[in-house]
């Protein structure tokens, strides 16, 4: 992970924890207050859930993947980043930091509201009241024309915060018609909101489940507060799953999109969230997201300063294929900040700060037919590309079928080899196998070169690091037997090769997976691919 300096603001963790802060979370007017409903909780037991969700398949990231849905879900998904694994390369999406208070508490999380140097959920630089949230996303869909998507996703939780959040979906659908909205939740409050999120044309909800059985819900979540009190432990959990479900449940009988986000928390949840697979799959939910707990002690939340550790990149893997069937799985998540701006892997909210907006002139009328020409270019474009593709003649590729499969570490964009080595801030991590290529994951790194021609001191570890950056970045490509990039210097190739990786730098600006698949055919001509990684000599 790349090394960031710590926020400034203190820390509330351990009040919080011991309970004695609580968050301010009124009911809204006109909600019907759910109360204990019984509903029966999900334990280990194996469950028939009708096929699917943890078998290894096809993760459904290639561009036909969506082929297979209705026409009116595809139209839904087809520009939508976070849905869509190719519509991430082209689309961007922005959250607004509306809603700061939150109704349960997650051994795993530390909100903080004026922080700029941490990207992770919960993190936010500026607060915003509904009106301020609307200026800004104004300004940003006319700056940033591929913007389609506005989410509300913190720091607390939107439905702990329903009149702020409600209040800003209701003005979005009257003055930014053309922006789809969804809403990131714990699923506490979900039940009571589902009436509500469908009336404001909310088509894309995010549920956070990390769990079906309490026993391991209250190793996760210390206490939520339901009902007026902090209900702690395996209690609280119970409540807490069987809102999930049931607000998972009247959402997709609404009709509304639902991708369910699960943390993976190696030793607590991790063998478990096959089943939770299993178990959102039946109730409908349209994708799965299984990402990595950010456990580092500086972010200051419980899991942090115990040391839980996070998953390993191949741990990670595994449980993402095993819980892959016909549902698909989102694997280019970037655990967004709760104020992301711009496309997924880079953040541009610094150039849309208040005191940068209040000064914009921003005329929406225009910038919706802008908008309108932008998204029509990119989808005739993706379109075009699909079309052609489909008309081409099969290449029998000679790959026998036993060759073994080679992750490979892509410098990208857009969807081709487009970044030199020591500029990209993540690599694009894909497996090439007799089968095809897929896409598998993205890794952070650290900017190796800082300006255009020279690297600088990228390669040599100063002060108290006992790594350079040129190192860290390397070990974090750990698994990957090439690295693709559109250039790269003598001294991160041969450190490359001194790790194993083998750089390529023949394949700048090709599409992605087709590059990819050239190289994998190299490998197998070369007769790299008939023997463990672990054995061969780099060429």
């Amino acid at each position: 992970m790349p090394h960031r300096s710590p926020c400034t603001t203190p820390c509330f963790l351990l009040s919080l924890l011991l309970g004695t802060t609580v968050a301010a979370v009124q009911p809204h007017p006109f909600a019907q207050r759910s109360g204990n409903v019984e509903l029966p909780v999900i334990s280990n037991t194996p469950t028939d859930a009708g096929g699917g969700g943890c078998a290894s398949s096809g993760c459904g990231t290639a561009p036909d993947a969506l082929s297979h849905l209705p026409d009116h879900i595809r139209a839904k998904v087809q520009d939508h980043p976070c849905y869509s694994e190719e519509a991430h390369h082209y689309f961007a999406r922005m959250h607004v930091a509306v809603a700061p208070a939150c109704n349960i508490q997650c051994n795993y999380c530390n909100r903080k509201y004026d922080c700029s140097n941490e990207s992770r959920p919960g993190v936010v630089s500026e607060l915003l009241s509904p009106d301020q949230a609307i200026r800004k996303i104004k300004a940003v869909a006319a700056e940033i024309p591929q913007m389609t998507v506005l989410g509300i996703a913190g720091p607390g939780d939107p439905l702990a915060n329903p009149e702020r959040t409600f209040e800003t979906f209701r003005m979005l659908s009257e003055q930014t018609p053309d922006i789809k909205l969804c809403v990131s939740t714990n699923g506490l409050n979900l039940p009571q909101y589902a009436d509500e999120i469908a009336k404001h044309n909310i088509d894309h909800v995010t549920i956070t489940i990390n769990c079906v059985d309490p026993e391991i819900g209250a190793q996760i979540y210390p206490w939520i507060y339901w009902d007026n009190k902090r209900i702690r432990g395996v209690e609280g959990a119970k409540i807490l799953i069987e809102q999930q479900q049931k607000g998972l449940e009247a959402l997709t009988s609404r009709g509304i999109l639902v991708k369910v986000n699960s943390v993976m928390i190696p030793g607590v949840n991790d063998e478990h969230l096959k089943e939770v697979s299993k178990i959102v799959k039946a109730k409908g939910a349209f994708l799965h997201n299984v990402m990595p707990l950010i456990a580092e002690a500086e972010h200051g939340t419980y899991y942090g300063i115990m040391e839980q550790r996070g998953p390993t990149d191949d741990e990670l893997q595994a449980l993402q294929d095993e819980c892959a069937g016909d549902m698909a799985m989102m694997r280019h998540c970037r655990q967004c900040r709760a104020d992301a701006v711009g496309l997924l892997g880079e953040d541009r909210g610094n150039e849309f700060t208040l005191d940068k907006i209040d000064v914009m002139d921003v005329d929406y009328e225009a910038a919706m037919a802008r908008r309108k020409q932008v998204h029509d270019d990119i989808l005739g474009k993706l379109e075009a590309e699909r079309a052609a593709k489909a008309a081409q003649v099969p290449v029998h590729l000679s790959i026998a079928s036993d060759a073994r499969p080679v992750l490979m570490a892509v410098a990208g964009k857009g969807g081709v080899v487009a970044e030199h080595f020591g500029h990209a801030r993540e690599f694009l991590i894909y497996e090439a196998s007799p089968e095809g290529v897929r896409f598998i994951s993205h890794r952070k790194t650290e900017l190796y070169c800082a300006g255009l021609d020279t690297c600088g001191e990228g390669g040599v570890a100063t002060g108290d690091e006992p790594e350079s950056v040129l190192e860290r970045n390397i070990r974090t490509l750990e698994g990957c037997e090439v690295v693709l990039c559109s250039k790269i210097g003598f001294e991160p190739w041969s450190q490359l090769e001194s790790a194993g990786i083998q750089p390529n730098g023949e394949h700048a600006m090709e599409p992605i997976e087709d590059a990819v698949m050239a190289v994998y055919k190299e490998m197998f001509d070369a007769g790299k691919l008939a023997v463990p990684a672990s054995t061969q000599q780099v060429a």
